[in-house]
């Protein structure tokens, strides 16, 4: 199934009269990529306002929902994770515990230290959201049959790949 024409292709072409010396290729890709990625974003964001949360907020609580009972870790564990700093982390987790979505109590392993716990409400919210977004994303791709999306997830995850290897 093919698209047609996208705003990707007149940039292509102008590229091509103003300089038909460069390889336009890449641009292909990545900007059509960063175009997904800026819609889908917003489709995701909208998604996860239902449930009372933000993107950033979102991210917060699917970690600890991820690592499984008792969806619990360390601020510190959560802000590597996230790649977030420490004060980036704090704000979300002040705003996520006055929610009542999580709550912040002393680490018994470490005197120093503090778990993040998903409460209730915060496992039930999360469990919605992310649902809402799978919904999203699943709606977003069918516009793909089970071959084309699988072929396409490989092929971005060689990119990825190859994108990491160059920053190391």
């Amino acid at each position: 199934m093919s698209a047609g024409k996208d705003p990707v292709d007149a940039i292509i072409s102008q590229w091509a009269t103003a300089r038909p010396d460069l390889d336009t290729r890449a641009m292909e890709v990545f900007g059509r990529i960063y175009r997904l990625s800026r819609a889908m974003g917003d489709r995701m964001e909208e998604a996860y306002q239902r449930y009372g949360v933000s993107r950033g907020e979102f991210d917060v609580l699917a970690t600890l929902r991820r690592s499984g009972e008792p969806y619990a870790l360390s601020p510190r564990q959560l802000s590597a994770t996230l790649m977030l700093t420490t004060g980036g982390m704090t704000g979300r987790l002040d705003k996520l515990e006055k929610a009542g979505l999580l709550s912040r109590s002393p680490d018994p392993h470490d005197r120093r230290g503090l778990r993040v716990t998903l409460t209730e409400k915060g496992l039930a919210v999360i469990d919605g959201a992310v649902g809402a977004g799978l919904a999203v994303q699943t709606e977003a791709l069918s516009a793909l049959d089970d071959q084309q999306a699988d072929q396409l997830a490989g092929l971005l995850r060689e990119l990825l790949a190859g994108t990491r290897e160059a920053e190391g």
